[in-house]
This record gives C-alpha cells, sequence and structure tokens, in this order.
C-alpha cells in the first residue's frame, strides 16, 4: 500500500478514534467538499465530528486504490447505523485538498450469499489499467447510459460474473433477472452521465449520475476486470436531495 493510500486509511479510522495526527494531511487552507450533507472545508470535517456518537461510531476500509492524485476507499461504517460507502480524496502537494463519497445503507447478504464489501482486496494486474479503464467505460456507455443491452453478453466470460448489489444475485443471468424483475414492477433505472472513472489494476470505480425509480441518485460502481472480461461487481448508490438541503455548494460530483 502507498504511503498515500494509507494517510487515506488513518484518516478514515481518525473519525472512529478521533485521533488528531491523521487529520494533518488535510490542507487547512484548501478542502473542497463535495459530500453535500457536511459544510465545506475543514470546518466542515470538525463540524461532523462533533456531531457523531463516540461510542457507535465505526470505520473499517476493506479496499483502497489510486488513480494519478485520487486515492479512492471503499469502507464499511456505523454511522447512526451501518452503511457502505467510498470514499475518493484528491492529493495535491502532498495533501488532501477534496473529498467525494457515497453512502447507503447496509443491506443483504444478496441472493448468492455475497455482502456488499466482501471479495478481493489488493488491485493486480496493475499493467492493465489503461485497458481495463477503457472496457468499463464502454460497458457502462453501452449498456446502462445508452441501453444496448444487445451488446451486454459481450463484456462477460459467458454467464460467470460475482455481484455484491444486496438485491441481485450472481452471474448475468442473475442480473437479466432482477433488470426484468424491476421492469415488471415499474422500478426504472436510468444513467445520465457518467463524471468519472478511477483505475488501478483490475479495479475501476465508474462515478455516474442518474436516476433510479425516478429519484435523483449518485451511483459509485466499482468493477473487478480479469482477462478482459468482466468479473466482479460492487456499488453504492445514494439519493441526491433537492439543492436547497445542501450545506455547500459544491456540488455532489465536480471532477
Amino acid at each position: 500500500m502507498s504511503a498515500r493510500a494509507q494517510q487515506v486509511v488513518a484518516l478514515l479510522k481518525a473519525i472512529e478514534t478521533r485521533d488528531q495526527e491523521p487529520m494533518g494531511v488535510i490542507n487547512p487552507a484548501k478542502y473542497i467538499q463535495h459530500n453535500i450533507a457536511v459544510a465545506d472545508g475543514p470546518a466542515g470535517v470538525a463540524q461532523l465530528l462533533k456531531e457523531l456518537p463516540r461510542d457507535s461510531t465505526r470505520v473499517n476500509t476493506v479496499r483502497v486504490f489510486e488513480d494519478g492524485d485520487f486515492v479512492v476507499a471503499h469502507s464499511e461504517y456505523n454511522f447512526f447505523g451501518p452503511k457502505i460507502g467510498f470514499d475518493v480524496f484528491r492529493f495535491e502537494g502532498g495533501l488532501i485538498v477534496e473529498h467525494w463519497d457515497n453512502l447507503q445503507e447496509t443491506a443483504g447478504p444478496n441472493p448468492s450469499g455475497h455482502t456488499m464489501i466482501d471479495g478481493p482486496t489488493t488491485p493486480t494486474d496493475l499493467d492493465s489499467t489503461e485497458a481495463n479503464k477503457a472496457l468499463v467505460r464502454r460497458l457502462v456507455d453501452d449498456i446502462l447510459v445508452n441501453g444496448r443491452m444487445e451488446l451486454l453478453a459481450g463484456y462477460f466470460d459467458g454467464d460467470n460474473y460475482i455481484q455484491h448489489n444486496p438485491h441481485i444475485a450472481d452471474k448475468v443471468s442473475g442480473l437479466n433477472a432482477a433488470m426484468r424483475a424491476w421492469a415488471e414492477k415499474g422500478i426504472s433505472l436510468k444513467f445520465d452521465r457518467v463524471h468519472k472513472v478511477l483505475a488501478q489494476g483490475n479495479f475501476v470505480l465508474v462515478i455516474s449520475e442518474g436516476a433510479l425509480g425516478g429519484q435523483h441518485t449518485a451511483f459509485y460502481d466499482l468493477f473487478r476486470v480479469q482477462d478482459g472480461k468482466i468479473a466482479e461487481h460492487w456499488d453504492v448508490l445514494e439519493a441526491i436531495v433537492p439543492k436547497e438541503q445542501w450545506k455547500n455548494q459544491n456540488g455532489k460530483f465536480g471532477f
């Protein structure tokens, strides 16, 4: 694990322990916050820590990887109840200057017995980063944004596919079954825009905006690629509240 990845893990753990030393990685003069439930700047982080109960707050970062100046963390939390989250930090001059995240209440295990967080934790195939990033970007554009379902099978190794969404079973057939069930219930899933794709080796995170059941939603989808095919998927979905409820005006995305 790189030094910056270690700093991110320590920073997130400090939310639980209230250790002040790891907080030193946040630039005191410039910290742009994209969690719209938290005020901007270091003061917003300090206020958040005051609001979180000391006796029940927990943070366990399960996987972390980096792409250029960005470090991605995938963690399980207890923030007023169990949650799974992705955090993205941008470094500049050795310090963190910007933060994005997505949180979802913990659910599952799914029909195949997988949790929202289990599975491989360390990126591999580091020399394939750009190829894997391009593959996943094409998948999201073709299937999720443009709805070209006839292309779906080409992205997978037969029916082999491990799923961590708490409501969907393994295999491509499980994904197809879930999408049919949603359609029958009138639940629409629409991706409007991909904001950022971050990758290291076989891990690729796609940050997108769209709607689920008509609700404005931020989608964080993590894919594991194996031999040029999609092998595994984790996600976190968070509804985006109306702008008048935001505690900062930086927006949920803004990459």
